[in-house]
C-alpha cells in the first residue's frame, strides 16, 4: 500500500514547495524537483539517484508507478490540490520526483574520446538559456559542457523543462572561469573563444583536434580572461541589422561547424 498525502499543509509537502522554489534550499539539502516521465526517465538513464516519486493517480497510474519501485524509490500518491501545488508545469503527467544532485566539479567529467569537442558557456544567467544550450550540445553529441561562473542554478525547474532532460545525459562540469581555463590548458585543448575583438570569421578555424568552443551571455560577451586565453577569438559574420542572436543559436553555429570537420563522428 502506497503512501498518501492530500493536503498542501503537509510538512513535507511544504518542504518540497521549497525545493521547487528556492535555489538555496536545493543547494543545501542537495536534491531538488523533476516532473514528467521522459525527464524521469532520463534522470534514471543518466544514473541520478530518485530518493521519492509522487504521483497523482488521474495521470500516472498506480501501476506506473510500482514499476519504478524496482529502483529502490520510496512511492507516494499525492491528491489534486498537492499535485497542483508541486508542479512547475500545466503538462507533466502527473509524476514528480526528488532528486539527489550531483557534484559536476571538473574532477567528475569523464572525457571517453581521445579528441574531444566540448562546449563552454561564461556566466549564463537565464535557466531557459542554460537548458537551451544543453540541447544543442546534445544535438551534436558534444563530449562535454563547462559551465563557468553560473548566474544560475543548474537544476532550476526551468533548466530542466527547456534541456528536455538533457540535463540529465549530459557530462556536466561547473567551475570558475579561472579553473575552466585551467583545465583546458593543462589537457591541452585548442580555445576557440566567441569575441568580436582580434576574431576571425569562425568558418576558417580547423576544430579537428581537441577543442573547446566558449560562449558568453548576448548581453556582456565574455570576459577578458577568454579573449587571452584563446588559442583564438572566432566570430560569426553578422549581415542583419543587429549585431547579437540568441547564444544557444550561436553555440549551435559553431559546434556544428566543428562537427562537420569531424564528419559527425
Amino acid at each position: 500500500m502506497n503512501k498518501l498525502i492530500t493536503s498542501t499543509q503537509n510538512p513535507r509537502i511544504k518542504q518540497l514547495i521549497l525545493l521547487k522554489e528556492k535555489s538555496r534550499q536545493r543547494k543545501k539539502d542537495g536534491l531538488f524537483l523533476i516532473e514528467g516521465k521522459r525527464e524521469l526517465s532520463l534522470a534514471i538513464k543518466g544514473g541520478y539517484k530518485v530518493e521519492t516519486l509522487l504521483f497523482f493517480p488521474d495521470l500516472f497510474s498506480e501501476s506506473e508507478a510500482s514499476a519504478l519501485s524496482q529502483y529502490n524509490i520510496e512511492i507516494i500518491e499525492i491528491s489534486k490540490d498537492v499535485f497542483q501545488k508541486l508542479a512547475h508545469r500545466d503538462t507533466t503527467e502527473g509524476v514528480i520526483a526528488v532528486v539527489k544532485s550531483k557534484t559536476h566539479t571538473l574532477e567528475d567529467l569523464k572525457l571517453t574520446t581521445k579528441n574531444p569537442l566540448i562546449l563552454v558557456t561564461e556566466a549564463p544567467e537565464k535557466p531557459g538559456n542554460i537548458g537551451a544550450l544543453l540541447r544543442t550540445a546534445d544535438a551534436a553529441n558534444v563530449d562535454a559542457v563547462i559551465i563557468a561562473n553560473p548566474k544560475s542554478d543548474l537544476y532550476n525547474p526551468n533548466s530542466i523543462r527547456s534541456s528536455v532532460g538533457c540535463v540529465f545525459t549530459t557530462e556536466i562540469a561547473i567551475a570558475s572561469t579561472e579553473d575552466a581555463i585551467a583545465f583546458l590548458k593543462t589537457y591541452n585543448f585548442n580555445i576557440f573563444s566567441a569575441i568580436l575583438q582580434e576574431s576571425q570569421p569562425y568558418h576558417t578555424q580547423d576544430y579537428t583536434l581537441p577543442t573547446a568552443i566558449v560562449v558568453g551571455t548576448e548581453a556582456t560577451g565574455l570576459t577578458e580572461d577568454w579573449r587571452i586565453a584563446a588559442t583564438q577569438n572566432i566570430s560569426i559574420p553578422m549581415q542583419g541589422v543587429i549585431d547579437s542572436m540568441n547564444v544557444s543559436v550561436a553555440a549551435g553555429i559553431l559546434i556544428f561547424e566543428a562537427k562537420r570537420q569531424r564528419n559527425f563522428k
